[in-house]
């Protein structure tokens, strides 16, 4: 079996970065292939609304016709078993560059039916990892599940499964005395990241294994 985790950080070893390694290492316990994806390593840009891929008879109906850094990415992707996704959340949001990676991801297989269908050819098992730097509580009371919950239902649309995993309070910086910063204790948000994120990564390991361990 091959997992495809796609990190939409710009870290390549930090918060996010670390919970989709936890997560490939779990599959790879399992017997999985793996394999992770930097999306900050690659030029490319979101969806250009060409709609190449929606033209009846031509020949990138149901694919991406942009061709960049990101095609050999999207070209993988029908032949994976597993697909997790990763980001840290910016203003409520993805980042810049996971948010591009979906438009070219998920709109060529959206076909436009009552309900909408997708042309994604079978089922496959998707999740997506966040990262933040508010407590579960402000993720609610600042609308963020709106936001997740969004993304699972497009996910779970387009490849027939989808669920999320949150870390939350997560270390920002390696040293906050370098910084402008009085928003919380530091050295509360050292402390939670010696104790709490270790168990964030286990969880991202069990979804690993789940992941694969899925008929």
């Amino acid at each position: 079996m091959k997992i495809l985790a796609i990190n939409g950080s710009p870290r390549k070893k930090w918060n996010t970065a670390a919970m989709l390694g936890s997560a490939l290492e779990g599959a790879t316990s399992m017997g999985a292939e793996t394999e992770l994806v930097h999306l900050y390593d690659l030029d490319y840009q979101g969806c250009t609304s060409c709609f190449a891929c929606k033209l009846k008879g031509g020949k990138s109906y149901g694919k991406c016709a942009v061709q960049d850094d990101l095609t050999p990415v999207l070209e993988m992707i029908p032949d994976v078993d597993a697909l997790i996704l990763g980001s840290p959340v910016y203003f409520g949001c993805v980042t810049g560059m996971m948010r591009c990676f979906m438009e070219r991801l998920l709109f060529p297989y959206l076909q436009y039916t009552r309900p909408p269908s997708t042309l994604f050819g079978r089922e496959i098992r998707t999740a997506f990892i966040y990262t933040m730097n508010v407590s579960e509580q402000q993720m609610t009371e600042f609308g963020y599940s709106l936001h997740i919950a969004a993304n699972a239902q497009v996910l779970t649309r387009t490849f027939g499964h989808s669920e999320s995993l949150c870390a939350f309070q997560t270390l920002q910086f390696e040293d906050y005395d370098k910084v402008v910063f009085n928003y919380f204790d530091p050295e509360e948000r050292r402390e939670r990241h010696r104790t709490i994120f270790p168990e964030d990564c286990r969880q991202a390991s069990e979804l690993g294994k789940r992941l694969i361990r899925a008929p």
